[in-house]
């Protein structure tokens, strides 16, 4: 075989393998893009998984008032567990209202979501002792994993993001269309005295060519 055959040989050999390690990132259970973790409080021990865990506070910082905490629990076991409580560092313990029942309880297999319209609720007498902003301690204790820990932002019922908006906001340019579509003042202006100037133009040199014969 020529050297130049074996260099392309060579060559073909590298891309293969190259496209067969890109498809491996993407697939199997144990695939690399499974390990991009979203920007939320998330936590898993045992069959017990904590996913979107927040402490929510009054919309006002100055208002006193009670705090929810939302999350999602998923149980990956084969038996059913219960939320024994919920603990908060510096607010105490929430106090928990299933859908049904005196206990909520996570189904083998299944999820609960706290929070939300029709979910269970996790209320906090003392809202006041949060600061919005921080990552608060929160202690989930369930009935047969024990205490599953992580630490979850405190953020206002309200908008949170809107100390992260643009201090000023620009004002409309004075020209362009206007409300209705219809372009502005000025640029009706502009745009009608365009073609009179073009007629001006080409009228006089007209004349003047007629004079020169």
């Amino acid at each position: 075989m020529s050297s130049s055959l074996r260099r392309g040989a060579l060559a073909a050999s590298v891309i293969a393998f190259s496209f067969a390690s890109l498809a491996a990132c993407g697939a199997g259970n144990d695939a690399q893009t499974l390990g991009i973790r979203p920007d939320n409080a998330a936590t898993t021990v045992g069959d017990i998984k904590v996913q979107n865990a927040v402490v929510i506070t009054q919309p006002d910082p100055e208002a006193e008032g009670p705090a929810a905490i939302s999350a999602t629990l998923f149980n990956n076991g084969d038996a059913a567990q219960t939320l024994d409580s919920i603990a908060v560092d510096g607010a105490g313990t929430a106090e928990i209202k299933p859908v049904e029942g005196d206990k909520l309880t996570i189904p083998a297999g299944g999820s609960v979501v706290i929070g939300g319209d029709g979910n269970a609720v996790a209320t906090l007498s003392d809202g006041a002792a949060l600061t919005d902003g921080n990552a608060q301690k929160v202690t989930f204790a369930f009935s047969e994993t024990g205490d599953v820990s992580l630490r979850a932002y405190v953020v206002p019922a309200e908008s949170f993001f809107a100390s992260w908006g643009p201090t000023e906001v620009p004002s409309a340019p004075e020209s362009g269309p206007s409300e209705s579509g219809e372009p502005s003042e000025g640029a009706s202006e502009s745009a009608s005295a365009t073609p009179t100037d073009e007629a001006s133009a080409s009228a006089s040199a007209t004349e003047s060519g007629a004079a020169e014969h």
